[in-house]
């Protein structure tokens, strides 16, 4: 019987470069490397080659880039009928307000709460440190849906350039946090934005039109997306889409 070779997981040290994401295992599919810091300068490198942390509380910090990769291409945004009218409804009775990084880190513990069928968060307080530190130095960004004075519903990512990174969405009310992703997609689209990565597949995103493309196109669009000159985030000014 042929004994299989050993597996053994890179290790980041404090000043080692990430690996390449070719190296990256199939099983469990898209592990890379562990352990290094969650610094803004290590998660801008993480993300400038396709990778991302994720990780439980437990565990050192690990990075993955899977293949395929799951994405949102800007101009296959699906919008069911059901949420048509609900967006609709919201437009015409004024029901929600949309507001861009008004609340970033408040949107990080709303998407860290539990929920149904999951043990735990992969969303740290190290993690949610890390995101803040990022967010101050404007490549993180949240979207959130208010209704009155509460907050019920938003999503945040990693903005470089003119490419996105999808990171975690919530909702308190049915829709909310839909109607947060519509608004961004509408958003990005009219700054030249082409691509969300969702990072992987759920039917949740497959159900917005989300789809699987090999990891080497997915690094192809990312080389090009975050060379491009990004908009002034300060500026912008999100509000809900037409549906």
């Amino acid at each position: 019987m042929t004994r299989q070779p050993r597996r053994v997981l890179t290790w980041i040290g404090p000043d080692d470069p990430l690996p390449d994401p070719s190296q990256a295992w199939t099983d469990p599919n898209g592990l890379l490397a562990a352990g290094a810091d969650l610094s803004a300068t290590r998660l801008l490198e993480a993300y400038r080659k396709g990778i991302f942390p994720w990780y439980t509380e437990a565990q050192p910090v690990l990075w993955w880039s899977p293949d395929p990769r799951m994405v949102l291409h800007l101009d296959e945004l699906r919008i069911s009928r059901s949420l048509a009218r609900t967006l609709r409804r919201a437009r015409r009775d004024a029901r929600w307000r949309i507001t861009l990084d008004a609340c970033f880190e408040r949107v990080m513990r709303e998407c860290s709460m539990p929920r149904a069928g999951q043990d735990g968060t992969w969303i740290t307080r190290d993690m949610a440190t890390a995101y803040g530190t990022l967010h101050r130095a404007g490549a993180a960004h949240s979207v959130e849906v208010w209704e009155g004075e509460r907050l019920v519903g938003g999503l945040y990512g990693v903005a470089i350039g003119r490419m996105f990174y999808g990171e975690s969405m919530f909702t308190r009310v049915p829709d909310a946090s839909k109607a947060a992703l519509c608004a961004l997609v509408r958003l990005l689209r009219g700054h030249g934005f082409r691509v969300i990565d969702c990072q992987q597949n759920t039917r949740h995103l497959a159900s917005f039109g989300a789809r699987e493309i090999a990891r080497a196109s997915f690094l192809e669009q990312v080389a090009e997306l975050v060379r491009q000159p990004g908009p002034d985030w300060r500026a912008l000014r999100i509000e809900l889409p037409d549906a």
